[in-house]
């Protein structure tokens, strides 16, 4: 049986790739720059989810009013895992002044069903955001016509080729800090 908690993403020796929807706007300035650049907001949380389907299942494919966009957002490993020993859950008492906050929320299936384990979610906070967008992303990718093909082919009951998550090899020091409850 898998574990409640674990991270699925797609990775590589160097980088892991998180998920976020945007509206047009901030999605379109971002991928002309080939990183975030107003009207991105630097002085609030940005939360970046390397589940495909949870971003999925939370922009409704890129139809919500402000998350038509979606982007594939690859950054360091050295990065994300940088982020998460900075990270205190969302239900701990000391939240509200850490740099970098972690949810964990039910999987979804491809139609958006809850799952039995949960997914991580990772809110970089205002002290942080510059350095995710100066020092950690290596590359941006506009997904959306991809999601709509998908999309398409989700709803018509025809499988569609997702991109690959497998389980992330955390290092055991952060996985106590991220996996306790």
């Amino acid at each position: 049986m898998a574990p409640q908690h674990e991270i699925r993403a797609s990775y590589d020796a160097t980088t892991i790739t998180v998920y976020q929807a945007y509206s047009s706007a901030i999605a379109d300035a971002a991928v002309r720059a080939g990183r975030f650049v107003p009207p991105f907001s630097f002085n609030r949380m940005t939360w970046i989810k390397p589940s495909f389907l949870w971003l999925m299942h939370r922009s409704n494919w890129g139809r919500k009013p402000g998350q038509e966009r979606i982007l594939a957002v690859r950054i360091t490993r050295e990065g994300w895992e940088e982020a998460l020993s900075q990270a205190v859950l969302t239900t701990s008492a000391s939240v509200a002044d850490a740099p970098v906050h972690v949810q964990w929320d039910p999987e979804r299936s491809v139609r958006g069903a809850a799952l039995n384990h949960y997914s991580i979610q990772v809110g970089i906070g205002r002290g942080l955001i510059r350095t995710f967008v100066d020092s950690w992303i290596v590359e941006l990718t506009d997904l959306t016509p991809s999601v709509r093909k998908w999309s398409a082919l989700v709803q018509s009951g025809r499988p569609a080729r997702l991109p690959p998550e497998r389980v992330y090899p955390l290092p055991s020091a952060l996985a106590s800090r991220l996996f306790r409850h």
